[in-house]
């Protein structure tokens, strides 16, 4: 899929259904073992290790096809910038590159369904994603992540996702290496109720400034990291969201604990809500709020996406 191609897609599609949790389903894993500088990213080259992620991903691909909904699926790459990759031994590997790669294998397997199927290249922000206080300024930000973007991009993703962001300057900076790649990209922050980012930017300018700063501006912005009850609470913020933030914010990857970032970062135990639960009020964000791209994050596994996808297939 071409990025003119995803592009169409995107617009075209009046739902589309996002994956869920990854990262956090592996940690519940004792078979496996998160590297610490780059999590999952090196999982493709271990033999058991893709096994357990692709059978995560095989689980997202088969409930999207049963519904036949459109389907978004990023690559293992969320912590896979060239300094953490160094840090892992893996500076040899084109780890980004592989990594789409091996989605996009995964995809091509679902015959005429992967035509439904859009893979995103995923970054984040350089450190703690729920501390404010270890994020870059924009211009080192933007130094920072081209050379992901770049590795992303020339690998062939269909988009680029920058997601788990928790302030406005590295939210800025991310946008505008992506921006340079002249692909779609796609910016998700962490909301608060109050209707702000996690270091306390109101979406409303977070959303404009970003708008206003970077050409091309994002195809859209999203959400992920936080429960539905908080996404509409900070959606409808009097003072600090706005009619453009809920033009422009189309979509929420949720989490299954309605708590704020700080009781979440490093919680030791898992706190989820029934699968049906889920998928009823994240469900529901589709026709009140006429949300496009809803899936998961922390807390869910397929059972959660199911209940979803069956819901925006109703």
């Amino acid at each position: 899929m071409t990025s003119t191609a995803f592009q169409t897609f995107y617009e075209r599609s009046t739902c589309i259904l996002g994956e869920g949790a990854i990262i956090e389903r592996l940690c519940r894993n004792s078979d496996v073992k998160l590297d610490p500088y780059i999590v999952n990213s090196a999982f493709i080259y271990d033999e058991p290790q893709r096994r357990s992620l692709a059978a995560i991903y095989r689980q997202y691909l088969d409930i999207g096809r049963h519904y036949d909904l459109p389907l978004i699926l990023s690559t293992p790459t969320w912590r896979a910038s060239r300094e953490r990759i160094s840090k892992a031994g893996c500076a040899g590997k084109d780890v980004n590159g592989d990594n789409f790669r091996f989605i996009d294998a995964l995809r091509n397997q679902y015959g005429t369904y992967a035509k439904k199927v859009a893979v995103g290249g995923l970054l984040s922000c350089r450190g703690d994603a729920f501390n404010p206080d270890e994020a870059l300024p924009a211009q080192k930000a933007r130094t920072f992540h081209a050379w992901q973007a770049d590795r992303l991009a020339r690998a062939g993703v269909d988009f680029l996702l920058a997601a788990t962001l928790p302030t406005l300057g590295e939210a800025m900076g991310l946008s505008a290496a992506l921006a340079e790649t002249g692909m779609p990209y796609i910016i998700s922050f962490v909301a608060r109720p109050e209707g702000t980012l996690i270091d306390g930017t109101p979406l409303k300018d977070a959303v404009q400034e970003i708008d206003a700063a970077v050409s091309p501006k994002p195809l859209a912005f999203i959400v992920n990291c936080t429960h539905a009850s908080i996404f509409r609470a900070a959606l409808f913020h009097d003072v600090n969201s706005s009619p453009l933030v809920r033009e422009r914010i189309d979509g929420l990857l949720a989490n299954t604990a309605a708590l704020k970032p700080e009781e979440l970062d490093e919680r030791e135990n898992l706190v989820t809500e029934a699968p049906e639960i889920f998928g009823q009020a994240v469900g529901a964000l589709k026709n009140d709020l006429g949300m496009k791209v809803l899936g998961g994050c922390c807390g869910t596994d397929d059972r959660h996406i199911r209940q979803l996808a069956k819901r925006l297939a109703e």
